[in-house]
C-alpha cells in the first residue's frame, strides 16, 4: 500500500483566482518599487523562493536573507487580502479523493509537497478549509530546489510514520511535468492532474504512472494499491 500521498497545491487542490501571482506584483511594487515585476516571470511548478530570486537577479537587486525577508513578509499580506476578494475554489474530486484516502482500509499520511512557502500555502488552503488535514509536508522556505523539497517531503513523511519509507510507497499528486519530475527524483508514484498549469498532451510527455483530467476521473484504492 501507499504510505503517504503528497499534493501539490495551485493548479491540484485549488485555484486562486490569480491572487498569488497578483500578491507577488503588488509586493514587488510595494517594497521595491517596480510595477509589472511579474510580467517576466513564469509560475507553474516553480518555487515562490526561486522566482523571488530571479526577479531579484533580473532587476539588479542584492538576492540577501533581508531582501527575501523584506519581500515575503509583504508578499503574505497580499496574499491574505487579496484572496478575499478573488473568485478561486477547490477543484473537482479533491474532497472526494481525500475522503476516500481517509476511508481506506490502511489510510496513508496526507501531506503536501508545493512551490509555495508554508505560510502562503496556509493561507490558501485555509481559505478553502484544506489545512487541517494535512499532517506533514515540504515547502518553498525549505529549499529552491523543486527536488530537494520532494526529498525533504519523503523524510517528514517517514518521521511522521516512524519508518524509512522506500519511494514506491510514496504518491505524488501535481498538474506539472515538474511536479512530475520532482516525484520520480525520490522514486514516488505520480498522478498527474490537467486541473492546473499543462494539458493533458504536455504532462503525458512526463510519464507520470496515472494521468487523468481531474480527481474525479480517479479512485484512491486504485492508485493506493501497489502492483
Amino acid at each position: 500500500m501507499v504510505r503517504l500521498v503528497l499534493f501539490d497545491i495551485d493548479g491540484t487542490l485549488i485555484h486562486t483566482g490569480g491572487a498569488g501571482v497578483r500578491a507577488f506584483g503588488r509586493a514587488l511594487a510595494t517594497e521595491f518599487n517596480i510595477p509589472d515585476g511579474t510580467e517576466q516571470l513564469k509560475f507553474s511548478g516553480r518555487t515562490d523562493t526561486g522566482i523571488a530570486r530571479e526577479f531579484f537577479l533580473q532587476n539588479q537587486i542584492e538576492p540577501s536573507r533581508e531582501n527575501f525577508r523584506r519581500f515575503f513578509d509583504c508578499y503574505v499580506f497580499w496574499l491574505d487580502h487579496l484572496l478575499t476578494q478573488t473568485r478561486g475554489g477547490v477543484f473537482p474530486g479533491v474532497w472526494e479523493f481525500i475522503h476516500q484516502l481517509h476511508a481506506l482500509s490502511s489510510p496513508p499520511a496526507i501531506g503536501l509537497l508545493t512551490g509555495n512557502i508554508r505560510l502562503g500555502a496556509e493561507i490558501k488552503l485555509r481559505r478553502f478549509e484544506l489545512w487541517e488535514i494535512f499532517q506533514t509536508g515540504a515547502f518553498a522556505d525549505d529549499d529552491e530546489d523543486r527536488n530537494q523539497i520532494a526529498a525533504i517531503a519523503k523524510l517528514r513523511g517517514g518521521r511522521l510514520l516512524n519508518e524509512t519509507l522506500p519511494g514506491d510507497q510514496i504518491l505524488v499528486i501535481g498538474d506539472t511535468p515538474l511536479d512530475v519530475r520532482c516525484a520520480q527524483h525520490i522514486g514516488a508514484k505520480t498522478l498527474a492532474v490537467a486541473t492546473g498549469g499543462a494539458k493533458l498532451e504536455e504532462l503525458k510527455l512526463a510519464h507520470p504512472d496515472w494521468l487523468v483530467e481531474d480527481l474525479t476521473k480517479v479512485n484512491a484504492e486504485e492508485v493506493c494499491l501497489l502492483h
